[in-house]
């Protein structure tokens, strides 16, 4: 049984003149700890399409299921990561961003403090647990984020455009640590960037969506070793394919 299905979704939102269609019948499977990433021009619905997934948006059309249960609203077997560097809470320190999920299902104090020390020496931010949101990076504070969505054992990582506002040296320092911190847990990720060689560093499989409304366009599979060479011949072929469905009409 595939971990995440998608069946014929839509979903459609107010405009000035009716409906307006954002999504059209998306369908695709995701396996267990399969890594997919999501591409397509702006305005295909990739954030929509996530929002729903995570259960902030109820489709207008279709059903998704994750572990065969049909998803009806926001659930703990989803972690849920953000571009924005304001998803951590600006009073709380590292160690206590982690521990929020955790204080919100119940869990005693000392339990959930050994808890995020765990996901934050996962991040290689052990030393930084007492540290502030503003005392540290922007690749820093993501790692908080990702060890906070973990850290309630999700069985799915959303991730949406999570490195889009760092430096390109520094995003390329996290992409390395995502796939080593996927490595090691097995998420299922799913994952929307407008970045295709990001795509195809992280994917195992990249979907792109085509616009107008959001409909899947082409499914790639990239069977690249880890860890991948950006430079490599075979590497630039993945990106020549998925650009070349991105660019078709």
């Amino acid at each position: 049984m595939p971990h995440i299905e998608l069946s014929r979704v839509g979903y459609a939102y107010a405009g000035t003149d009716g409906p307006v269609n954002a999504l059209n019948e998306v369908s695709f499977d995701v396996a267990a700890s399969e890594f997919l990433c999501i591409v397509g021009r702006s305005g295909c619905g990739k954030t929509t399409l996530l929002n729903i997934v995570a259960g902030f948006l109820r489709p207008t059309a279709g059903e998704i299921r994750i572990g065969g249960e049909v998803v009806t609203g926001r659930g703990g077997d989803r972690g849920v990561v953000f571009q924005d560097f304001a998803q951590l809470f600006p009073w709380r320190t590292a160690q206590r961003n982690v521990e929020f999920g955790l204080q919100m299902r119940g869990v005693p104090t000392a339990e959930r403090a050994e808890t995020a020390r765990r996901f934050l020496k996962l991040v290689d931010l052990e030393r930084f647990a007492g540290a502030y949101p503003h005392e540290l990076s922007g690749g820093m504070q993501q790692r908080v984020a990702i060890a906070r969505a973990l850290a309630y054992n999700p069985s799915v990582l959303l991730m949406d455009e999570p490195f889009a506002a760092l430096d390109a040296l520094t995003r390329d320092e996290m992409q390395r640590f995502l796939v080593g911190v996927w490595e090691e847990t097995r998420k299922t990720v799913l994952y929307v960037t407008h970045n295709v060689a990001e795509a195809v560093y992280l994917a195992d499989r990249v979907i792109v969506l085509s616009p107008h409304p959001g409909t899947v366009r082409a499914q790639t599979r990239i069977t690249l070793p880890r860890p991948r060479d950006p430079l490599s011949v075979s590497f630039l072929d993945y990106q020549k394919t998925i650009v070349g469905h991105l660019g078709s009409r």
